[in-house]
């Protein structure tokens, strides 16, 4: 029977008259006889190819497939079971044409030409089948569909359609990752996209006669392909390069088989700013986790847990094989397990019962009736135990506890609430955190009472100055006049005055014993005089009017002038002038105009050079000012400040210059013209600075109330801050010799505090206050203005606002 072809269909025109069913059975045993036959003398060759015809012949019955499984085997029976195979095949033959002649057409061929070919008589002949050609036949049906029209259906694409598409991608095998191996006992080797078998290409002997018969063709590399079996194909320029490699010639141009050596690593070490930085501290100092995890191992070789290694003796030997053939156990040894904290505390555990909880005590744990009535009486909390013994005949006899649940509840709370850590509490008096300060009455002298009191101004004074020697005392008030009083005594020696509109803001004394110069400045002029009288000696006074005068005849004093764009002339900031005959005869005798308020003037420690601050300059660029006595010259050596300046000072024994601003404090090298450092004190409104005689620690006294000490090697923030005062503290002074500082504030009171300072760096200052001097009168909310200290005394001066000097000594 020929195989029937995809896409074609069977015709059924005639079926033959069905012979009797014993004249069948026979004809079918002579044919099975025949195909026996066969597929014992057909060799190994002849069973492959039956195993391609029976894979064209998949539509036959299940006979045929049970042949086919007889006809693979690799086996070939003898001669003797020969008989035996041909019975078995008969009965299996048998027993598939009885299940075949008791079902039904319908079930074999289909419902409806099953119907027909039952239908047919034996008599009528009938045609055998024949294959219609489908290429003329459309490849589509005509239904109708609900509404009656004609509708066209075509047929399912059949998936076994041959395409003559030269562009189709070439078979390739679908096992996947399945090795090849395992088609060895099969004459394929796998499956195409289609789903059919890939056969096995030809090898061994058929391959060698193949090979002998045709020529190689191009590319021939006698490789296989392992994913389909075929010779690999390669390229003209892949054959190249195989060739070139068995030859150990290059692969291709550009390479060169004998490189240089590059040395990436050499052995000199090189000296780099990172190999040769120093090695830092952290490297010497141990971490604390390593602390932690070597305590740790401490604690375990302390407690056994951790045994240094030594070698095994025989003894150990022996005692260990001893340990592992016989279990020893310690019934003495201590069961409670070890806590897993230090500081662990067990749960609390109940005593065990007495002879008092018995049901049965002994007479004498029973109390009589005097001690039940105390007992009784007695509040739960005080009572020492919470039932009272009883005796009972029989333990069934004893009664039910009736504080059994309260008890209960109660030893809950117990486990609840027992601490399972124990904590140290630390009793300490709150008065032994504070640190041990000496006592004050060690640290004298220091201003405790007020010796005299100076009256004469009218209005608030403003500022004090002691001369070099500490005889006298200067000071500046509202009313625009300058006096100057005796310490002793408190009696005004010299007065002038310097403006009837104008208040005198600061005054102060040029240093060096050497002259007697005093400086006051009001409203926009600074006075320069040398108070007449037998305030001074005759020399002293000669050589401070000698420098005073100096100025004049020096040759910086004929400045250039500048100009406008317009061309006029602009005007100088600072302008040294003689005053007029009438202020000479006071001993006036030098005037330095400026174009704003000075509200400080401080001096260099030689005496030549003095700067004043004047906060309400127009131009930030003019509000600061160095000034040179000697020369008559003015500087102005900020172009562009940040900030409004308040006070400025110079550094005792370095090129230094402190300028303080509301908020900040930035120290300046003059002889390198550089900001040297910039301090952070933290108060609202910076209203006075004091230098220490060392130079190495600052005090800041803001309108917040705060006083502040920095300490210059520490950092820029404020060592200590320290909060003494109700209201703003308005001036701050160190003494020149002694460890004392005292501030003033608006509350009207000052504060002295002794503050000792050390040259060596890893000690800090010690500050203790001292004592409170109140005495001065509060007028308009303002207090205490200024105060000074006498340069070799523990005395102090201070300015209040009812007008009044108060020394304390």
């Amino acid at each position: 029977m020929a195989p029937q072809r995809a896409g074609q269909k069977r015709k059924v025109v005639e079926v033959p008259r069905p012979e009797p069913e014993k004249q069948r059975d026979e004809e079918e045993e002579e044919e099975l006889d025949d195909e026996l036959d066969g597929a014992l003398i057909d060799d190994g060759d002849s069973e492959d190819d039956s195993e391609v015809e029976d894979d064209d012949d998949e539509d036959d019955d299940d006979v045929d497939e049970d042949e086919d499984e007889e006809l693979d085997s690799d086996e070939i029976p003898s001669s003797e079971d020969e008989e035996d195979v041909r019975q078995q095949l008969r009965d299996l033959k048998t027993s598939t044409n009885t299940k075949r002649a008791s079902t039904p057409p319908e079930k074999l061929v289909g419902s409806d030409t099953g119907r027909d070919i039952s239908a047919i008589s034996p008599d009528t002949p009938v045609h055998p089948l024949q294959e219609d050609d489908d290429e003329d036949k459309p490849n589509y049906r005509v239904d109708t569909d609900a509404n009656g029209n004609p509708r066209y259906v075509y047929g399912e694409i059949d998936p076994a359609y041959d395409s003559d598409d030269s562009e189709a991608p070439a078979t390739t095998n679908t096992i996947g990752d399945i090795p090849l191996s395992y088609y060895d006992a099969y004459p394929h080797i796998g499956y195409d996209i289609n789903g059919k078998r890939i056969a096995r290409p030809a090898k061994g002997e058929a391959l060698d006669s193949l090979l002998d018969s045709i020529d190689l063709p191009e590319g021939w590399t006698g490789l296989t392909d392992p994913t389909t079996g075929k010779p690999m194909q390669l390229t003209k320029d892949q054959l190249e390069t195989l060739k070139k490699l068995t030859r150990n010639e290059t692969p291709g141009d550009g390479y060169d088989p004998y490189p240089e050596m590059v040395y990436y690593f050499t052995g000199k070490e090189e000296v780099m700013p990172l190999s040769a930085a120093p090695e830092p501290k952290r490297r010497f100092v141990p971490s604390s986790h390593e602390h932690r995890r070597v305590m740790k191992m401490v604690k375990a070789i302390k407690e056994g847990r951790i045994q240094p290694f030594r070698e095994q003796t025989e003894e150990d030997r022996e005692r260990q094989e001893q340990e592992e053939e016989f279990a020893s156990y310690d019934v003495w040894a201590n069961e409670e397990p070890q806590p897993d904290h230090v500081m662990n505390v067990p749960a609390p555990k109940l005593p065990p019962p007495g002879y008092e909880e018995s049901y049965h005590p002994p007479a004498e744990y029973l109390p009589d009736n005097a001690e039940k009535a105390a007992w009784e009486q007695q509040d739960e909390e005080d009572r020492d135990r919470d039932f009272l013994p009883r005796d009972h005949a029989a333990l069934r006899r004893v009664p039910g506890y009736e504080r059994f649940v309260k008890e209960k509840f109660e030893r809950c709370l117990d486990l609840y609430l027992a601490p399972r850590v124990r904590r140290s509490k630390l009793n300490i008096d709150p008065e032994s955190l504070l640190p041990k300060l000496p006592d004050p009455q060690e640290l004298k002298p220091f201003p405790t009472t007020c010796a005299a009191v100076c009256r004469g101004h009218e209005g608030r004074v403003r500022s004090l100055a002691f001369d070099p020697e500490g005889r006298y005392i200067a000071s500046g008030g509202d009313d625009g006049t300058v006096r100057i009083w005796e310490i002793t005594t408190g009696k005004q020696l010299w007065r002038v005055k310097l403006s009837a509109s104008e208040a005198v803001n600061v005054v102060t004394w040029r240093p060096g014993k050497d002259t007697f110069i005093l400086a006051a400045a009001c409203g926009e002029e600074v006075y320069f005089m040398v108070p007449q009288g037998d305030l001074c000696d005759p020399e002293i006074e000669t050589a401070s009017r000698a420098i005073l005068d100096a100025g004049f005849g020096h040759a910086t004093q004929q400045q250039p002038t500048t100009k406008t764009a317009s061309g006029a002339e602009k005007p100088r900031s600072a302008s040294w002038t003689r005053p007029n005959p009438t202020m000479q005869d006071k001993g006036i005798l030098l005037t330095l105009t400026l174009r704003s308020t000075p509200k400080t003037l401080t001096f260099h420690r030689r005496g030549d050079y003095f700067t004043t601050v004047s906060p309400t300059s127009p131009t930030p660029s003019t509000s600061i000012a160095i000034h040179t006595l000697s020369k008559h010259l003015t500087q102005h050596p900020f172009k562009r400040l940040k900030g409004l300046p308040q006070t400025s000072c110079f550094h005792p024994s370095k090129p230094l210059f402190f300028l303080s601003t509301r908020q900040r404090i930035r120290i300046y090298d003059l002889q390198n013209q550089k900001l040297e450092k910039e301090l952070q004190p933290g108060s609202r409104w910076i209203s006075s600075i004091s230098l220490h005689p060392q130079g190495n620690n600052l005090l800041v006294a803001g309108y917040d109330k705060k006083l502040l000490w920095h300490d210059l090697d520490l950092g820029t923030t404020p060592y200590k801050t320290l909060r003494y005062h109700s209201k703003a503290i308005r001036s701050v002074a160190f003494h020149p010799q002694l460890p004392l500082f005292a501030d003033a504030s608006d509350d009207g009171s000052l504060q002295v505090f002794h503050g000792k300072v050390v040259g060596d760096s890893l000690e800090n200052a010690t500050v203790v206050p001292l004592k409170v001097l109140r005495g001065h009168r509060v007028v308009k909310e303002l207090g205490v203005l200024d105060v000074v200290w006498h340069p070799r005394e523990a005395w102090c001066v201070s300015a209040g606002a009812d007008g009044s000097l108060r020394v304390w000594t």
